[in-house]
């Protein structure tokens, strides 16, 4: 299946339409509240979700961990498969970024990792808690079996 480029008489479209046709947001609502939170910027200054995407456009999205760069290839207005949006965008990001927004990812996951998935139970409370009055105190608890 073959998508064409979008056909109105200027050869553009709404920010929010494109930045959800290339598969920069997952919706186009979440499209539209990135602009309107300044997330997005064209040519060096906010842009609002109405603004019209030419090709040649310059998009700078900043999303949770990292600012992607993006040049408009293509204009399009339907959302097309993730295989075939290089076809309507360059990505300019700088591997750097890249490579720290990887880092950032990372580490949070390797964080979240250490927390539990479920309330100990009243034993390993109780044996932690042993455990940490040892630590305060200096003095090792004696290993006890249970």
């Amino acid at each position: 299946m073959e998508f064409r480029a979008t056909t109105d008489a200027e050869g553009s479209v709404r920010l929010d339409k494109w930045l959800w046709s290339v598969r920069l947001y997952k919706t186009r609502v979440l499209a539209t509240d990135a602009c309107r939170l300044q997330r997005v910027r064209m040519g060096g200054s906010e842009a609002k979700a109405s603004r019209l995407v030419r090709a040649g456009d310059v998009i700078e999205v900043r999303q949770e961990d990292i600012t992607r760069t993006v040049r408009v290839k293509e204009v399009l207005d339907r959302r097309v498969g993730a295989p075939l949006v290089g076809r309507y965008l360059e990505d300019l990001t700088p591997p750097e970024e890249l490579e720290a927004a990887r880092r950032r990812r990372e580490e949070r996951r390797l964080n979240s990792a250490i927390s539990p998935a479920a309330k100990p139970s009243k034993r390993d409370r109780r044996a932690l808690e042993t455990f940490l009055d040892s630590v305060r105190t200096g003095k090792l608890a004696e290993e006890g079996g249970d």
